[in-house]
C-alpha cells in the first residue's frame, strides 16, 4: 500500500520523510494540488455501492483505495497552477480531491478538518488551557480601552499576529514583538489585536509529536533574549531534553482533543523550569531541529506514515465508504 504526500514541490522538510519511506520499501507518491488539473488528475466511481478512485502524478498512477496513509504536509491551494486558475476552480478541485480521499480508509496526518481547525490561535489557547497546559495572560481585542485596562494589569506584553499571516505576496513571518510601555493602543479598533504576558524565558522548547511519540529539544536563552526565536540571533543550539510526565499528559490530551497525529508545540521556559504554552502548529518544521539535536523526527513521522491504519482511527479521520 502506498503513502500519499501532499506538500508543494519547494518542502525539502518532506524530502527528509521520503528518503525513510523509500530506505524502508514503503511506496510513496507525492504532489501538490496546486498541479491539478495540469500536472495532476483525479478519477472517482461511484457505482453498485462502491468507490474507486485514482489519482495520476509524475506519471505514476495510485489507487485512492490502495492509500495506507495521506500526510497533510503543507499543499498548495487545488489548482492554484492550472491554465486559468480561478476561485471556482480551487473550490470544485479542492471538493473533488480531499472528497475522494475522504473515502477511504487510508490513515491522515492531519485530517483536513482537523489541520484547519487547529489553525486558529485562540482556539488553541482555548484547548492548551483545558488540557492543563499553563497559558500565558492573553487578550485578543478591538477595544482600545479593554487593551489599556490589560497593559494596566500586565504591563509587560507582548504583540503578535492573530492568524501568522501577512499581506506581501509571498508571505513572510510577522516577528512576535514587545510592547513599548507608553504604546497608544488606539490603533486596536482597526484589526483584532493579540496581547500576551511577555514570560521572561531561559529557554525556547520546541516538542515535536508524532502520534504518542513526544521529541523535545531547547535552546538555552537569556531573560532579555530576542522574544520570536525565528528572530533571534543565538549561536546556542537546540539540544535534546526530556518532557516532564505531566506535561505529557496535557501534550497527548490536546492532541486527543485536537484529533492531530501530528503537532509542532512551541514553548519558553521560565526561571522555575515552567513550559509555557504558546502555540502548536499542525504542519510545523522539523528539519532544523532534527539537524542540529539528531532527533529521528523524520524516521519517526516514516514510521507512523508506514503503519495500517485500524478501524477507530479510520473512523477518526472520517471514511465511512467501503474502497474496493
Amino acid at each position: 500500500m502506498t503513502v500519499l504526500i501532499l506538500t508543494n514541490e519547494e518542502d525539502v522538510t518532506a524530502d527528509m520523510v521520503v528518503v525513510h519511506l523509500n530506505a524502508s520499501g514503503v511506496p510513496v507518491v507525492r504532489l501538490d494540488p496546486a498541479d491539478l488539473t495540469g500536472g495532476v488528475a483525479l478519477s472517482g466511481e461511484y457505482v453498485h455501492g462502491a468507490f474507486r478512485g485514482h489519482l495520476s502524478a509524475a506519471g505514476r498512477l495510485v489507487s485512492i483505495g490502495g492509500l495506507r496513509s495521506v500526510w497533510m504536509r503543507r499543499p498548495g491551494t487545488p489548482a492554484a497552477r492550472a491554465a486559468a486558475p480561478s476561485a471556482w476552480l480551487a473550490e470544485e478541485a479542492g471538493q473533488a480531491l480531499y472528497g475522494m480521499l475522504r473515502s477511504c480508509d487510508a490513515r491522515w496526518m492531519n485530517q483536513p478538518d482537523a489541520a484547519r481547525r487547529a489553525r486558529f490561535k485562540p482556539w488553541q489557547l482555548r484547548v492548551a488551557q483545558g488540557c492543563g497546559l499553563p497559558v500565558p495572560a492573553t487578550l485578543i481585542t478591538t477595544f482600545p480601552q479593554a487593551a489599556r485596562e490589560f497593559a494596566a494589569r500586565y504591563p509587560d506584553l507582548v504583540v503578535k499576529p492573530v492568524s501568522g499571516a501577512h499581506p506581501q505576496d509571498p508571505p513572510r513571518a510577522v516577528p512576535t514583538s514587545r510592547v513599548a510601555p507608553d504604546a497608544d493602543f488606539s490603533a486596536v479598533a482597526f484589526g483584532p489585536t493579540l496581547l500576551q504576558r511577555r514570560v521572561a524565558k531561559r529557554a525556547d522548547i520546541r516538542l515535536t509529536a508524532v502520534g504518542e511519540r513526544l521529541l523535545a529539544a531547547r535552546k538555552a536563552t537569556g531573560a532579555e533574549a530576542e522574544v520570536d526565536v525565528r528572530f533571534a540571533e543565538s549561536e546556542a543550539p537546540w539540544r535534546p531534553v526530556e518532557v516532564a510526565p505531566r506535561v505529557a499528559e496535557a501534550v497527548r490530551a490536546y492532541l486527543r482533543d485536537a484529533e492531530l497525529a501530528y503537532g509542532a508545540f512551541d514553548f519558553v521556559e521560565d526561571a522555575d523550569g515552567t513550559w509555557w504554552f504558546l502555540e502548536c502548529n499542525q504542519s510545523g518544521q522539523f528539519g532544523f531541529v532534527e539537524v542540529d539535536t539528531g532527533q529521528p523526527i523524520a524516521r519517526t513521522i516514516a514510521e507512523w506514515l508506514a503503519q495500517p491504519a485500524s478501524e477507530e482511527e479510520a473512523h477518526v479521520n472520517g471514511a465511512s465508504a467501503k474502497v474496493t
